[in-house]
């Protein structure tokens, strides 16, 4: 079962545009980051590219889309409360959850979500389930609706390492990423969004190997035009032997 929700501290005003509708009656791309996880790099706690790559982007307009960035807690539960929020307030389109996965070299477009909670470590609020659903009554996997063999294309046609990704872990970031695809699949008012989850490398200050903050954010755009562009997915190597 879910964590019951925790009171978080209040988002500065400037730190949460995503909480604001939408009054362009433009059809609307959001995308999701998550604040720092302070234990992952004693070093720089306060850093999350996932946030800091999307922030810039909010705002932009994108083959007629406007974009809307928003910061995720990075906690069981409350992480899912605010996705489920941000998509009754924006009716998005399209959607594309970013986290951080330090120790990979690419930008990594995952594939699969698993009804699965297993962290090996507390989240942000303290909780950690172990071997727990991510929500009880849903199937066992979602797979990402976006085109991520089109993404991956475009992305290393630009220069950008990139690869697709058969897990996303059992932390935070699989559970908004399955959250995300059973809402997408049951809701009707989202009935025809498409939606995934996309996991980036460090900063260079978090350490090796890592991605420029700048090119994080450019490789971020490419996505969302790139998904924008293709309604149907192209045939691309992307698996893996192991």
């Amino acid at each position: 079962m879910l964590t019951p929700l925790t009171p978080l501290k209040p988002l500065e005003p400037d730190l949460q545009p995503g909480r604001q509708a939408n009054t362009t009656k433009r059809p609307c791309v959001l995308l999701t980051g998550f604040e720092a996880f302070g234990a992952s790099r004693a070093e720089s706690p306060q850093l999350n590219p996932s946030w800091l790559a999307i922030a810039p982007l909010h705002g932009d307009l994108i083959a007629g889309h406007q974009l809307v960035s928003a910061r995720l807690p990075c906690a069981f539960g409350a992480s899912l409360q605010q996705l489920g929020e941000l998509l009754e307030l924006h009716h998005p389109a399209l959607v594309i959850a970013v986290g951080q996965a330090g120790g990979r070299h690419s930008l990594s477009l995952e594939r699969v979500a698993i009804n699965v909670d297993d962290a090996s470590q507390p989240d942000n609020a303290g909780f950690q389930p172990i071997d727990q659903p991510v929500l009880p009554e849903g199937p066992a996997a979602y797979f990402s609706s976006l085109p991520i063999k089109a993404m991956l294309r475009d992305l290393r046609q630009a220069g950008f390492k990139a690869e697709v990704s058969q897990s996303a872990g059992t932390y935070v970031c699989n559970h908004v990423f399955y959250g995300l695809m059973h809402a997408l699949a049951t809701q009707p008012a989202l009935a025809g969004s498409r939606g995934g989850f996309v996991h980036v490398p460090y900063l260079p200050e978090q350490g090796e190997p890592s991605l420029a903050l700048a090119d994080t954010t450019a490789a971020l755009r490419m996505l969302v035009a790139s998904a924008l562009a293709t309604s149907a997915d192209v045939a691309l190597t992307g698996g893996a032997l192991s």
